[in-house]
């Protein structure tokens, strides 16, 4: 599957929370999308949660 139809896919998605729950329900499900993206990452082994967290709370910075 291409990233077009992944993409396609996902703006069908956004779209219809858009118009089925108003403002918030598109905002709700782009916080989930965003929070679905950043576990699958990690899950993957692409993205360090712990490093993320410690940036976050500056015990370290990105450079």
């Amino acid at each position: 599957m291409s990233m077009t139809v992944v993409g396609i896919g996902i703006g069908a998605f956004v779209a219809f929370m858009a118009f089925q729950f108003g403002l918030w329900g598109f905002i709700i499900a782009l916080l989930f999308m965003g929070i679905g993206a950043l576990l699958g990452r990690a899950a993957d082994g692409k993205l360090d949660l712990r490093s993320v967290l410690d940036a976050l709370t500056g015990r370290r910075s990105s450079s």
